[in-house]
């Protein structure tokens, strides 16, 4: 069993190291590389976004998928806890490699456009947001929390929905197709975090490497937010599904 939880381990610490690579990248590209050009729209903008989270957690999923069945989210990992059995002793162990899978991927990133923050941001005082989420009315916390809440009750609704068994064949797709619809629908209020490691790793490197607007260390607390409603929305997601949809189909 240790030897398979090692494993299992790597595979969520590479799996999510891959998807933040190109979460992170993406929105580094986006926010970095303007012409300064009033009221334009760079390299994509918010669709190049989306677009790009989807295809990353698509890629995860294709490097830990065959190991540890490619959670790469606490929120994922707790409600298949909850609702399919997956071992609660495993929760922890899951949720710290893939917290430190998203802290060194946000490293390489901001290693990588180094140059460009320093162009852009050189008291790192502003661009926190390439690597984590903040609301977009941050006197209405719970205006984020239900964003959070909704979004990820929707991916886990949706994973149920195309991994299960009694259900259709899996989807090639869904992945991408999940995470993109729902950053371009609930992604307004709070940047479509829906993943607690990704919001969390990222956020303690932005803490160490000196960013000012971390909402974590700057007074502003804004960081529990997408940890809970991620949490919370799975375990809805995943019992609005068996409650809903499952316990109607056949056995196989």
């Amino acid at each position: 069993m240790k030897s398979n939880l090692t494993a299992e381990l790597v595979a969520e610490f590479l799996g999510t190291l891959v998807l933040i690579l190109f979460g992170n990248g993406v929105v580094a590209m986006v926010l970095l590389f303007g012409q300064g050009v009033p009221g334009e729209i760079v390299k994509g903008g918010y669709t190049n976004i989306t677009l790009a989270w989807g295809l990353a957690v698509t890629m995860g999923i294709y490097i830990a998928g065959k190991i540890s069945g490619a959670h790469l989210n606490p929120a994922v990992t707790i409600t298949l806890a909850a609702f399919r059995g997956f071992p609660w002793i495993k929760v922890i162990p899951y949720s710290i490699a893939q917290t430190a899978g998203g802290f060194v991927a946000a490293a390489l990133v901001f290693w990588n456009y180094h140059p460009a923050f320093l162009r852009t941001d050189p008291a790192l005082d502003h661009t926190a947001g390439v690597f984590t989420t903040f609301p977009a009315f941050p006197e209405l916390w719970s205006a984020g929390l239900l964003d959070q809440t909704i979004g990820t009750a929707l991916l886990l609704l949706m994973i149920f929905a195309i991994t299960d068994e009694r259900n259709q064949p899996p989807a090639q797709l869904g992945p991408l197709l999940i995470v993109v619809v729902i950053g371009m629908s609930f992604g307004g209020r709070h940047a479509d975090a829906i993943k607690p490691a990704r919001e969390f790793g990222p956020r303690l490197f932005t803490v160490i490497a000196g960013f000012k607007n971390n909402g974590l260390t700057d007074g502003r607390l804004v960081f529990w937010v997408p940890i809970v409603g991620p949490i919370l929305g799975g375990l809805i997601g995943g019992l609005v599904y068996d409650a809903g949809i499952r316990r109607f189909l056949p056995k196989v």
